[in-house]
C-alpha cells in the first residue's frame, strides 16, 4: 500500500497524534476516557514517556476544559463552523500545554498547526496560529483570574454550590485539578507490602502511593497480593462488621473491589450485577487475587433470594461525580439530570435490597456521588417508605479514626477536598441501616 502520510503528518509528534484521538473520543464520540485508553492500539506503542504525556494531556485538558474553553473563546471573533469542531479541539489541547503543562510555547504551537493541516484543515491554519500565540502573551494571567469552578459545566458547579456552599464547592472543584495517589488494598500484611511498595499505609489500611502508569509491573500485582481501590471506596464494607463465615450479598458489585474486600476477610460472597461481561471482569480479578465468590447475572431491581440474608452492600449507581479527580471525563459524558434519573433506579435498589434482608439485618447503601439526591436524600426517602428502617450511625472507630468524614446523621460523606495533606480522597457517601 502507498505511503499517503502529507509532510505535516510527519513534524505532528505520535504522543500528540494520540492524545487528539483519545480526546475526540471523549468529546465527540462520548467514550469514557478509560475504554478510549483500552482500546487505542498506537498508545501501547508509544514509548513510555510519550504514552504517560498522551494520558497526562488528555485528562489535563478534560480537568480544566471549562478554563481553556473561556480562553480560548476569547481569542475568536466568531465560533468556529461545526465542520471545523477538530481545530477547536486542537486548540484546546494546544491552550493546556501551553497555559497548564507549561509546554514550550514553539512546540505547542508548531505541533497544533501542524495537526490542523494533517487533519485537512488548512484554511484554519492562521488562525490556529494566532489564538496560540495570543494565548502565550496574554493567557497565564487570565487563567489564574478564574474560579476553579469555572473549570466545570455549568449544572454541576451550580448543584455543588447549592450542596456545599461556595468556599467548599471552590476547594472540591479545585481538588480536582490535581492528578490522584494511587490507592491499594492488600488481602493481608499491610505493613509489610508498605515497605514492598514503597506506600504510605493510611489510617484505614489501605496503601498509598504515587500512580506512575505501571500498575502490573508493581510487586505483588501477578502475585495476586493486592487490588487498586481509592481509600473512600474501601470504607462502606467496614460498616458491616466483622464477616468472617456470613453470608453477605454484593449488588451491583463489578468490578469486585469491594467484593475482593469481603472475601479476603473470610465473607461467604454472593456477587450480583445485571452485565455479563462486567461480572466476567470481576470473576478475572477474583482469580489473580485467590479470591472466591459466587456470581450471579441478575437485575437487583427484582431478584429474589431463597432465603433472606443478614448483610447486603449495595454499591448503586450514581453520576459518579465524586470521582472526578480520578475520572476527570465525567462531567463532559454526564448530564444535569443524570443523578435524577439514576435517583429512582436507586429507591428501587433499596427497597429490594430490604426485601432481602433478614429481620436485624444490615444493609450498607454507597454511592460515589457528591450529589445530595444520590445519598443522603434516598436514605430519607427509603426511611420514610419502610418503617421497619433504622439508620445505625458510623463510629469513628470503624473508618480508621476518620471522624470528619462523619456527618450529624452519624453517615459517611468523603469529599475530594477533605485529607488534602495525606493525597485527599474521593467522594463517596454511605449509609448503614438496619431492619427491625
Amino acid at each position: 500500500m502507498a505511503d499517503t502520510r502529507t509532510a505535516s503528518d510527519n513534524k505532528v509528534s505520535a504522543s500528540r497524534s494520540v492524545a487528539f484521538d483519545l480526546f475526540r473520543a471523549v468529546l465527540a464520540k462520548r467514550t469514557p476516557l478509560d475504554e478510549a485508553l483500552a482500546a487505542h492500539d498506537g498508545l501501547a506503542k508509544l514509548p513510555e514517556r510519550d504514552r504517560g504525556f498522551a494520558r497526562l494531556l488528555v485528562a489535563t485538558t478534560l480537568r480544566r476544559l471549562g478554563h481553556v474553553d473561556r480562553l480560548v473563546d476569547a481569542c475568536i471573533d466568531k465560533p468556529l463552523p461545526t465542520k471545523a469542531a477538530v481545530v477547536r479541539d486542537i486548540l484546546r489541547l494546544a491552550a493546556s500545554e501551553l497555559l497548564i503543562l507549561g509546554v514550550a510555547p514553539h512546540a505547542a504551537v508548531d505541533s497544533a498547526v501542524n495537526t490542523v493541516r494533517s487533519r485537512g484543515h488548512e484554511p484554519f491554519v492562521k488562525l490556529t496560529n494566532a489564538v496560540l500565540r495570543r494565548l502565550d502573551r496574554e493567557g497565564r494571567g487570565e487563567i489564574l483570574k478564574l474560579s476553579a469552578l469555572d473549570a466545570l459545566p455549568d449544572w454541576l458547579a451550580e448543584g455543588w454550590r447549592a450542596a456545599y456552599g461556595e468556599a467548599t464547592a471552590e476547594a472540591i472543584a479545585a481538588a480536582g485539578f490535581v492528578e490522584p495517589p494511587l490507592d491499594i488494598s492488600v488481602k493481608d500484611d499491610p505493613e509489610g507490602w508498605a515497605k514492598k511498595l514503597g506506600a504510605t499505609l493510611l489510617p484505614n489500611g489501605t496503601l498509598r502511593r504515587a500512580f506512575d502508569g505501571r500498575i502490573e509491573a508493581l510487586p505483588g500485582f501477578s502475585e495476586g497480593a493486592w487490588w487498586v481501590q481509592d481509600m473512600a471506596a474501601s470504607l462502606p464494607v467496614r460498616l458491616l462488621g466483622p464477616v468472617a463465615g456470613r453470608r453477605v450479598v454484593d449488588l451491583c458489585a463489578a468490578p469486585g473491589g469491594k467484593t475482593a474486600q469481603l472475601a479476603a476477610a473470610g465473607a461467604q460472597v454472593l456477587a450480583v450485577d445485571r452485565s455479563k461481561p462486567r461480572l466476567q471482569r470481576l470473576e478475572r480479578n477474583l482469580a489473580r487475587l485467590g479470591l472466591a465468590a459466587s456470581t450471579r447475572v441478575a437485575d437487583a431491581t427484582e431478584m429474589k433470594l431463597e432465603n433472606p440474608v443478614d448483610a447486603i452492600l449495595l454499591d448503586a449507581p450514581c453520576s459518579a461525580t465524586g470521582t472526578i479527580r480520578r475520572h476527570p471525563d465525567i462531567p463532559w459524558l454526564k448530564h444535569a439530570n443524570d443523578a435524577d434519573s439514576l435517583a429512582g433506579l436507586q429507591d428501587r435498589l433499596i427497597a429490594n435490597a430490604v426485601r432481602m434482608l433478614a429481620p436485624g439485618g444490615t444493609l450498607v447503601f454507597c454511592t460515589c456521588s457528591l450529589e445530595p439526591i444520590e445519598g443522603p436524600e434516598r436514605v430519607a426517602a427509603a426511611l420514610a417508605a419502610n418503617p421497619e428502617l433504622k439508620r445505625v450511625p458510623i463510629r469513628a472507630d470503624e473508618i480508621g479514626g476518620l471522624a470528619e468524614l462523619i456527618t450529624e446523621d452519624g453517615d459517611l460523606r468523603s469529599r475530594p477536598d477533605q485529607l488534602a495533606n495525606r493525597g485527599g480522597i474521593d467522594g463517596f457517601y454511605a449509609c448503614r441501616l438496619v431492619r427491625a
